[in-house]
């Protein structure tokens, strides 16, 4: 007897984009409390969760992709910069 060949589907993508999208949303959450920093803790969180197809190398990424990573890094030093001189 042959047992059924079950294709398992990769959620890992989707885990991320969800997981990205909810940590941006709570780090502006706090920002908009006021909190900046769990801003930062929550927004350099996020950046843990590459919303964007992590099997490409980052030379390979389209050039939209690149540009939101490393403004979403100079946002999360500018606003950590902002926390150490407050």
């Amino acid at each position: 007897m042959e047992k059924a060949a079950c294709e398992q589907k990769d959620i890992t993508p989707q885990f991320y984009r969800i997981a990205y999208g909810a940590f941006v949303a709570l780090s502006i959450y706090f920002l908009i409390k006021g909190d900046l920093s769990s801003f930062c803790m929550q927004f350099g969180i996020a950046l843990v969760f590459d919303p964007f197809n992590q099997e490409v190398t980052w030379k390979a990424r389209p050039l939209y992709q690149r540009v939101w990573m490393i403004l979403h890094l100079v946002i999360l030093f500018g606003a950590f910069t902002a926390l150490i001189l407050s």
